[in-house]
């Protein structure tokens, strides 16, 4: 068997550069890890916020207008849920209703949700591996001056306004990684391990509070690389920058490798801050990072990947 890569995502930058990287590595190449620190019980559903926009995007069916939800959706349900008084700050399409519903029946049944989710992508044609880092429950909690608040009320309804004191990953200590991801981390067939450029400390760190797996990157054989969420001193998309000034941190490139100090080996730096690589201690490539085309996540793809292989060697 050829030598695959395990990647480690959360939210809309990890989904774009696993697209470009499952467009240009055979199948068998590429396993992919996600975030569970945003799943929620909402209306007595699972819905796996992180997991269904990785999913959706691998299978051609993601919203890019929202960047969240299925593409070419219907909004019946809401429509009568919010006639009926019920809430409705969190939107399910119909389509994707479907998926919330067939999932919350078969974990109440006892499947695992790294089985259900992997079921569910090769359904929706993706070809790659796709599961959770675990099965067990790990939730997201946002610390700030006004108190705590779970993470979907933060992000979602509040749309991120309040400020940031800490965050803690309620039930993390307790959780374990997931059988698929164990079989990926001992297989002699790792060929390495890509952080995607998701929000650290919303996308990533929910994935390496888990204990093994962050016991498991100290230890590692292979290499592990990550890609910048930062360029020039802002995010790509979403709250990272904001969260990064609220928590005392300075909003630049260096500041993430520091943050993956002793989990990574390389570092994919943006082409706008090639400056700071003289200022990195560990391999870094320089490549533009922005990926608003397929062919954009196609060139950090390969990028990527022949940086991988080259730490490898």
């Amino acid at each position: 068997m050829s030598r695959f890569f395990l990647v480690l995502t959360g939210g809309i930058g990890g989904a774009k550069l696993c697209l470009g990287l499952q467009r240009i590595l055979p199948a068998e190449s590429l396993r992919i890890a996600v975030n569970v620190g945003d799943d929620f019980e909402h209306l007595g559903l699972r819905i796996c916020p992180d997991l269904d926009t990785t999913i959706y995007t691998l299978g051609g069916l993601a919203n890019t207008e929202f960047g969240w939800g299925r593409r070419d959706e219907t909004w019946t349900f809401m429509k009568v849920l919010e006639n009926l008084g019920g809430e409705s700050w969190f939107r399910l399409g119909d389509g994707d209703l479907a998926l919330h519903v067939e999932r919350t029946r078969r974990l109440l049944r006892g499947e695992t949700l790294s089985y259900i989710m992997s079921d569910v992508a090769s359904r929706l044609g993706v070809r790659c591996e796709v599961f959770p880092v675990s099965d067990d429950i790990l939730s997201t909690v946002v610390v700030t001056a006004g108190g705590e608040l779970e993470f979907q009320d933060y992000f979602v309804r509040c749309r991120c306004v309040p400020v940031i004191s800490g965050l803690r990953f309620r039930g993390a200590e307790r959780a374990g990684l997931a059988e698929p991801v164990v079989a990926a981390l001992d297989s002699p067939d790792l060929g390495g391990i890509i952080i995607a450029p998701s929000n650290p400390y919303l996308s990533i760190d929910p994935i390496l509070a888990v204990p093994q797996m962050r016991s498991r990157l100290e230890r590692r054989q292979v290499p592990a690389i990550a890609v910048t969420p930062i360029i020039g001193g802002a995010a790509v998309k979403g709250p990272a920058a904001k969260i990064m000034k609220e928590l005392g941190i300075e909003v630049s490139a260096g500041s993430i490798v520091e943050h993956y100090r002793g989990l990574i080996d390389g570092f994919v730096l943006d082409s706008r801050d090639a400056p700071l690589a003289e200022h990195i201690d560990i391999e870094v490539r320089i490549c533009d990072t922005l990926m608003n085309t397929l062919e954009d996540r196609d060139r950090v793809a390969r990028t990527v990947a022949e940086f991988g292989r080259q730490l490898r060697r």
